[in-house]
């Protein structure tokens, strides 16, 4: 796993509105949730639809590690990025959140790194990254949960965003745990949420239960990987700590796990930022952007990070 940690620098301020956060760099809560690394945060008026931040969304709302919360981009001020994290409060953004959102990482060094590192792969100066990391200038890659990273990935295989969305929050409802929300900040009837479920829950439902959510023929492979987990053959703490390609070898040793989700669950997951998962939005983009080719394993040790800013910026387009 690449180290490239700074001090978190924000200021924490309890207000009547929720907490506010200032002093963020490189940093937007929209992006972050509306780049395709996570799918229970939704944002806008379409709630599960998909690029919402494109459409001007500034709030996402959803759950992680449990927890119901929401993150609205205020505009910034002298000191960088403000958020407003309502459900949150100090001592749950500092213990939680921080390390969610990867705080501690200096974004700015990485995009200085990609940079130069895809001018040097492409022998120019290369507008296209230019461009799409100043589009995606406020993502990070979040400290995802890597169970439900792996699972939310199997499901999204031959998928759209808003039906594994969806697919998911069946998941979630079925066989998670349920979450109080106060309705203020759910800002709709609903004052129940579902945590994600855990590996054990998923193994006892089975193949039956799984495909009756409409996941197909994904439910054997979502029932396997739970398993794997629950039973301890596949031990995704030490896959975070081992080296990243030999963490998404292990992942395709999984019946149903191929490179595209391997990769996704070792950069979203794990945290390997040298992942580059390629989907079908990546492969336009290699296409079109670099047609004479482009040597992915040249782009360094954040060709992760450098991935999620292509495809944030190809939606953008």
């Amino acid at each position: 796993m690449q180290n490239n940690s700074q001090k978190t620098a924000c200021a924490l301020t309890t207000t009547d509105k929720g907490l506010i956060v200032s002093g963020l760099r490189d940093f937007s809560a929209a992006q972050i949730f509306d780049c395709g690394q996570c799918f229970r945060f939704d944002g806008g008026e379409e709630g599960s639809g998909d690029r919402a931040s494109l459409r001007g969304a500034t709030k996402f709302s959803g759950v992680a590690f449990g927890r119901f919360a929401a993150f609205t981009d205020l505009p910034p001020d002298e000191n960088g990025a403000v958020l407003l994290a309502e459900g949150v409060t100090e001592e749950e953004f500092k213990t939680v959140w921080a390390d969610y959102f990867d705080l501690q990482t200096d974004y700015s060094a990485i995009k200085t790194e990609i940079i130069s590192r895809f001018d040097e792969a492409c022998r120019r100066e290369d507008k296209t990254i230019r461009q799409a990391v100043e589009r995606g200038c406020g993502i990070r890659i979040l400290r995802a949960d890597p169970f439900e990273t792996l699972i939310s990935f199997i499901i999204s295989q031959n998928n759209n965003i808003p039906r594994i969305k969806k697919t998911i929050a069946a998941l979630c409802a079925a066989y998670g745990e349920p979450i109080k929300v106060d309705r203020n900040i759910s800002g709709d009837e609903a004052q129940t949420r579902y945590a994600f479920p855990t590996p054990e829950a998923i193994a006892a439902a089975g193949e039956e239960g799984i495909r009756a959510l409409k996941t197909g023929f994904r439910a054997k492979y979502i029932v396997g990987a739970a398993e794997a987990v629950a039973e301890g053959s596949l031990d995704l703490a030490a896959l975070a700590a081992a080296d990243g390609e030999e963490a998404r070898e292990r992942l395709q040793q999984l019946r149903g796990v191929g490179p595209k989700v391997a990769g996704c669950v070792s950069l979203f997951g794990l945290h390997h930022l040298d992942a580059f998962p390629v989907d079908v939005w990546m492969k336009k983009v290699l296409a079109l952007r670099y047609p004479d080719g482009l040597d992915i394993d040249a782009l360094g040790r954040f060709r992760g990070v450098a991935q999620q800013y292509l495809f944030y910026n190809e939606r953008w387009i």
